[in-house]
């Protein structure tokens, strides 16, 4: 599948998302990370207190053989790593806090700016590769957010603490135990590039097993492959991508497993030089034991966290091209929207007036519709008939403004819906679709779908106008019936009232698109053209199927109307 970049034009490119743009996450959280701050640096001097003590426990207070200083030294080297314990899990519970903080925000910042999106998005976009930039990737990045981000914190205050201690002690000791750190950053960029393509890599591939999945055990797919005997080639597709997975996956593991040895190794080989330097000093008189042994304890502190940023510099890096798929889809803007001056539709008659309405799915593509001038008047019922990709549901798609002409004019009682709210537009048209649609819950949770307030008495009467309450009155649970995405469930069981599974499931979207404050309806149904012949070249029938239609305000539907199983006239 194409970058959503291409097919956009208003998705982020990998070399737009920079580390601020990620921190800036964090900016409703500054006060939190404020006080995480103060909360480091006392844990990092609780725990720099126990080197130092150690050094005038030998320093000071055996050489003066005083009992008391041997015991405060003592008792500050206990106590120390008991209070550094309590402080950092007071702010590891604040740092999770946070991160967890930030990983809500940008899951419903993402959700929502989707749901923003106009249907041109999703027909371009595989749904397996949308449910992974939602769900695969954030949770991919929460290390990084929860982990990364925050403890850094942590670990550059911990570091300057203990580099200025050093330094204090003695300025050439400490120059000498940090020699062995720029071995360490030199190749950090190069392999943070690495890893960022890599996981970059991954995860484009984890959203194309995605978007298999999703297609496979879909009721169509799962049909269609056991209807063609495709199992054993689905299981073949998938192992392939998971084997490749599990290749790159290891190699981004095997890149960072070397740095972080070479990491591990730099503080033994600096605390050895540490005191071989030191002992050094000691012999020719230019420093205490007590000295060497507090900077020989006080590098291996300076050092965990020289390791603990690199490697965070380097998940980091690999999280950053995740961040980049992510940013791409909340940097969407969606094609249809509300124009900065539109106001909301007046209710009127319900006269729908289409003006030299041409309409293409791709800019400079092939036009599906062209130069459509129709009038349906109020209190008209009208079809309209034509073969498959003729246009007649894209046509009615225009009413709702799940699309926007490419060119002409399409109007509700004389006013431009380019220039309407989309939501007072579309709270008056109902729409029964092609592929007839119910959510995982009970009946009665889909027929509040469209209206959330929906009491049962208007429930009811809807699905009796579609001819469909019997049939939900006679299951044993009635309304609190749980169905699945096709109806197939309870509510798709053979009973007398109605043995088609389809009819029920399209009847109840009737039923759910019957409200009382609509001004027109549209149902798509599938019709072949008169005279249309299958591919055997035997004639098709078209009257086995009722045609899209429209019904205006003025004349509404009483039970007489073109339900998802009555005909309507055609054009």
């Amino acid at each position: 599948m194409r970058r959503l970049s291409e097919n956009h034009q208003a998705g982020a490119k990998l070399s737009d998302v920079k580390l601020s743009r990620v921190l800036l996450l964090f900016r409703p959280y500054v006060g939190q990370l404020a006080f995480i701050l103060l909360l480091s640096l006392a844990a990092t001097l609780a725990g720099l207190a126990a080197p130092l003590a150690t050094k005038e426990l030998v320093d000071q207070a055996i050489p003066k053989k005083d009992a008391g200083l041997l015991l405060l030294f003592a008792g500050v080297m206990a106590a120390s790593p008991l209070l550094k314990g309590v402080l950092n899990v007071w702010q590891t519970h604040l740092n999770n806090k946070v991160g967890q903080s930030v990983m809500r925000d940008l899951n419903d910042r993402l959700f929502r700016n989707l749901q923003r999106q106009s249907m041109s998005f999703f027909t371009r976009s595989r749904t397996g590769e949308i449910v992974q930039r939602i769900s695969g990737d954030v949770q991919a990045v929460q290390g990084a957010i929860t982990g990364t981000i925050v403890n850094a914190i942590t670990q550059a205050v911990t570091l300057i603490a203990t580099v200025v201690i050093l330094l204090r002690l003695d300025w050439r000791l400490a120059l000498v135990s940090m020699v062995v750190i720029p071995v360490l950053l030199l190749p950090a960029r190069r392999i943070g590039a690495l890893r960022k393509s890599l996981r970059l890599r991954v995860q484009t591939l984890r959203g194309e097993m995605s978007s298999h999945l999703s297609e496979t055990f879909g009721v169509s797919g799962a049909l269609l492959t056991r209807i063609y005997g495709r199992e054993e080639a689905q299981v073949r597709k998938f192992g392939e991508m998971n084997d490749t997975v599990k290749s790159m996956e290891l190699r981004l593991g095997l890149i960072g497993r070397w740095y972080g040895m070479a990491a591990g190794v730099s503080n033994p080989v600096a605390t050895a030089i540490v005191y071989l330097y030191g002992g050094w000093l000691v012999i020719h008189g230019g420093l205490s034991i007590g000295s060497v042994i507090a900077f020989a304890a006080l590098t291996g502190r300076m050092y965990e966290p020289v390791s603990g940023l690199l490697g965070m510099h380097l998940d980091l890096s690999a999280a950053m091209g995740i961040f980049q798929r992510i940013f791409e889809y909340l940097d969407l803007k969606p094609e249809v929207e509300d124009a900065p001056d539109a106001r909301p539709l007046q209710r009127g008659g319900g006269l729908v007036e289409f003006e030299g309405v041409s309409f293409a799915y791709a800019a400079g593509g092939a036009a599906v519709l062209k130069e459509i001038n129709l009038t349906a008047r109020p209190g008209q019922l009208l079809a309209l008939v034509g073969p498959s990709g003729a246009g007649k549901t894209t046509l009615a798609g225009l009413v709702g403004r799940l699309y926007d002409p490419t060119r002409g004019t399409l109007r509700i009682d004389g006013s431009d819906i380019r220039g309407v709210t989309l939501a007072s537009l579309r709270e008056q048209v109902g729409y029964v679709t092609q592929e007839p649609f119910l959510f995982y819950g009970t009946i009665a949770d889909n027929l509040r779908f469209a209206k959330e307030d929906a009491t049962m008495a208007e429930m009811e009467a809807a699905c009796r106008q579609a001819y469909i309450h019997d049939v939900i009155a006679g299951l044993p649970q009635g309304y609190d019936t749980k169905v699945g995405e096709r109806g197939a469930s309870s509510l798709g069981r053979r009973t007398p009232a109605d043995r088609d599974r389809a009819g029920n499931t399209e009847k109840s979207s009737y039923s759910r698109a019957r409200r009382s404050n609509l001004a027109f309806g549209l149902a798509f149904r599938g019709i072949r053209a008169r005279g249309a012949r299958s591919l055997d070249g035997r004639p098709h029938d078209d009257r086995d199927r009722a045609p899209p239609v429209h019904r205006s305000r003025r004349r509404r539907d009483r039970g007489n109307g073109p339900g998802p199983h009555r005909r309507a006239g055609r054009a």
